[in-house]
């Protein structure tokens, strides 16, 4: 389980290492990139239900990585926010070529 950290400076770093696998990430990406797909037919289709369909798609690929790949509680229980921020930051890192 990750420890509370007290800034994002020093959260990242960890969040970072509780990603390490590839297939974490590549679980991460998948469901922000359909999590990011859902909401735009949500905004398109006015259609709350494609918004929550796209929470729960992120989460849920991002909850089993956690489970079943890299066998550790998700930083969401201890920072919801900075973990949410942080995901979309990884997803944008990969996008622009980084690894992270």
């Amino acid at each position: 389980m990750m420890p509370r950290s007290k800034t994002y400076r020093d959260f990242w770093p960890r969040y970072l290492g509780e990603h390490a696998r590839a297939q974490t990430r590549a679980l991460h990406f998948l469901g922000t990139g359909l999590g990011l797909f859902l909401l735009a037919g949500a905004v398109a289709a006015a259609d709350w239900r494609l918004a929550v369909a796209a929470l729960v798609c992120g989460y849920a690929f991002a909850w089993v990585a956690h489970a079943v790949v890299e066998r550790n509680r998700p930083a969401t229980f201890t920072h919801p926010w900075w973990s949410f921020v942080s995901d979309f930051r990884m997803f944008f890192a990969w996008l622009g070529g980084g690894r992270r």
